[in-house]
């Protein structure tokens, strides 16, 4: 059975209570307010604002076959772009599916983001990459697995290692609900939890994975109660909440720089659209299911909440939906002209000195004229 909506477990207790701030009405709870600043609400909701129209218009390439592949994030993007947010420079961020636009947050080249779904030669990855799975040594964030829970330890182990350089760097990793009963998530909390890792490690418990409901694979009453038995101090958190997700993750990073080991996080949210372009949620969930954690959209709350506090109308709505329009087509369409990878990239960053057999094949395929183009 999917949880209605947000309901908030009558208890106090922080893993099984849920921590919000935005009330219905768009006003925040002045017992929970992290009393964020209105110019970085408002950057908050321009991040989450653009992500949402590019994931639209990524789906839409992909219908179209000018790109193989795309997981949208639509319903979930208060959680990556808080994390965008808070997360300082020299943290790293190991993502699942659903967070590739936190480093868009911290900077990376929309441009670039854009020409790994195409895999062409703007891709900094060279097009070595499945489309959508986006990764950048200059923001510090990994390429997510496909594979369900492995980038948890990853997480665990990159924060160790920060630890044993005794810096302030933190490290996020990420999963859905159906990562926590892998044998990854359990052998990545232990680890976390016994030398005190500076992690903060996430769930978005969006209840499905991909189709099972949360209901199907756990018996735990809620996710972030399986923290407990690892002795991490874990947290429940509407994941459809800007200030809430933003308070939570904020005192999780601190908590862990001061050497306080980690934290977990359940941020409990709801994927609206599909698990991906590959996916049809017709098959497994109803309409109504949708249609009423649509009423909870996270862009549509903090868009209340910046009307309520007067740092938006519907006149600044449509000039930044305008303006996001026109710079979303305007890469795209300079992507989409750009030709292949150099064919000889492939034998690129195999070995810093290339052997001699790599030398020999690279001989050969220089040797050899490319196909013509159509």
């Amino acid at each position: 059975m999917i949880q209605e909506p947000h309901a908030t477990l009558r208890d106090s207790d922080p893993d099984v209570g849920l921590f919000t701030v935005l009330r219905e009405d768009g006003s925040a709870d002045p017992a929970t307010d992290p009393k964020i600043p209105t110019p970085r609400l408002v950057l908050a909701y321009r991040h989450m604002r653009r992500l949402r129209q590019l994931d639209a218009r990524m789906i839409l390439l992909q219908r179209q076959g000018r790109v193989g592949f795309y997981g949208a994030c639509t319903g979930q993007e208060a959680v990556p772009i808080a994390t965008g947010l808070v997360a300082r420079p020299d943290d790293w961020v190991f993502p699942a599916l659903r967070e590739q636009s936190v480093m868009l947050v911290r900077g990376f080249p929309l441009r670039q983001f854009v020409a790994q779904v195409f895999g062409n030669s703007g891709d900094v990855l060279k097009g070595r990459q499945m489309p959508s799975h986006p990764s950048g040594k200059q923001v510090h964030q990994v390429s997510w697995s496909s594979c369900i829970g492995p980038q948890i330890p990853q997480a665990v182990g990159a924060a160790w290692a920060m630890k044993q350089a005794k810096n302030e760097a933190v490290a996020f990793g990420f999963s859905g609900d159906g990562a926590t009963s892998q044998p990854d998530f359990h052998a990545a909390m232990t680890f976390a939890a016994a030398f005190k890792a500076p992690v903060v490690i996430v769930c978005q418990n969006n209840h499905w994975s991909i189709s099972v409901p949360t209901a199907r694979q756990t018996a735990s009453r809620t996710i972030a109660v399986k923290g407990r038995a690892y002795g991490i101090p874990s947290v429940r958190v509407d994941g459809n909440d800007l200030l809430a997700m933003h308070a939570v993750l904020e005192r999780a990073a601190d908590r862990a720089r001061r050497g306080e080991g980690p934290t977990f996080v359940e941020a409990l949210t709801y994927r609206i659209g599909a698990h991906s372009t590959s996916d049809d949620p017709t098959r497994y969930r109803t309409d109504a299911e949708v249609e009423s954690w649509k009423k909870k959209d996270p862009v549509d709350r903090l868009a209340r909440h910046l009307r309520k506090i007067g740092a938006i109308d519907d006149a600044s709505e449509k000039q930044l939906d305008d303006e996001l329009g026109a710079e979303i087509a305007e890469v795209i369409k300079a992507v989409e002209e750009l030709p292949p990878p150099p064919r000889l990239s492939l034998f690129d960053d195999v070995y810093a000195e290339p052997t001699w057999n790599l030398r020999e094949q690279r001989e050969l395929l220089a040797a050899i004229p490319p196909a013509p183009s159509h």
